[in-house]
């Protein structure tokens, strides 16, 4: 199971769905979530959670504080929080996040950058030891 808990974001009230029948095209500038379980083709920008779902393929950016993708993405993913690929899903796209969970099954075909949150102190990390 994922990070994402569709109960929470599904229980506000600032939740767009594309649904499995839509075909949608252009930029989406959501304030609150979005679920994707159709075709999206565009940038998503300034979202809250970005789900997608199963059968959802997003051919575009994704700008968003957590995403979540269990169906296609095909473009790069910008999150403040964090990004999870869950079995099966499929992700072609350089990912830049604090925190990234791929499962098992998962396919991600990029570059992953994982820039320093100010969380942990970065002198309490061990130094690597090279043999000699």
């Amino acid at each position: 199971m994922g990070l994402i808990k569709s109960d929470k974001v599904f229980g506000s009230d600032d939740v767009s769905i594309i649904g499995p029948k839509a075909n949608f095209q252009g930029t989406v500038n959501i304030k609150g979530s979005i679920r994707i379980d159709g075709k999206l083709k565009g940038n998503i920008v300034n979202c809250k959670s970005v789900i997608v779902g199963k059968e959802g393929k997003v051919t575009g950016d994704i700008t968003a504080e957590t995403v979540s993708v269990s169906g296609e993405v095909k473009g790069n993913i910008t999150s403040t929080k964090f990004v999870e690929f869950l079995t099966k899903s499929k992700v072609s796209g350089n990912v830049n996040a604090v925190k990234i969970l791929i499962e098992e099954g998962a396919f991600f075909d990029g570059k992953c950058s994982m820039p320093f949150d100010g969380q942990e102190n970065i002198s309490d990390v061990p130094e690597s030891k090279t043999q000699e």
